[in-house]
């Protein structure tokens, strides 16, 4: 009997440690069930914000590509315009550099209109401001000194005759 108490003790023993152990596995399975449950919850988590991220970028790209193709076309079209306008610069450049052209301001201008001699009025005119201005400079009154005065009037008399001939 005293044996039979003794093979009872080991398998108690025995027993007792399988279920120490059995129990230290579950405690661990439990602990890891709960580390994989949080990893999971984190992940799905990470997930939706990657997509909500992802689909702000392709809600950018799509404007952005938009944007770049309004102004590509914005680009193109201003590039027509400017090709367009450098032609038409171009051609008024040779049309006013042109022969005809030169051949018609030839025509036009003419140099005969142009007063080159004063007249004789204007001689008249001097002679008497000369004598004011000798009377004026001898009686030491400057009111009488017409001689700058005259000098205008002489300018603006050439300047008159020559519209007078471009008239005629």
């Amino acid at each position: 009997e005293a044996e039979n108490q003794k093979a009872y003790e080991d398998l108690k023993a025995a027993k007792e440690a399988e279920i120490k152990a059995g129990q230290e596995q579950i405690d661990a399975k439990t602990q890891e069930l709960a580390d994989t449950d949080e990893k999971n919850a984190q992940a799905k988590v990470d997930t939706e914000d990657t997509k909500a991220s992802l689909s702000a970028d392709e809600q950018f790209l799509s404007m952005l590509k938009e944007k770049c193709q309004m102004t590509d076309s914005e680009w193109e079209e201003r590039q027509k315009t400017r090709q367009l306008e450098m032609e038409a610069v171009s051609k008024a450049l040779s049309v006013l550099a042109g022969d005809d052209a030169h051949d018609l301001f030839t025509n036009t201008f003419k140099p005969a209109l142009v007063q080159t001699v004063t007249a004789e009025s204007s001689k008249r005119r001097s002679a008497a401001a000369r004598v004011l201005s000798n009377a004026a400079n001898s009686l030491h009154h400057q009111d009488l000194d017409l001689d700058r005065g005259d000098r205008r009037l002489e300018g603006r008399d050439r300047r008159d005759a020559g519209a007078d001939e471009a008239r005629r």
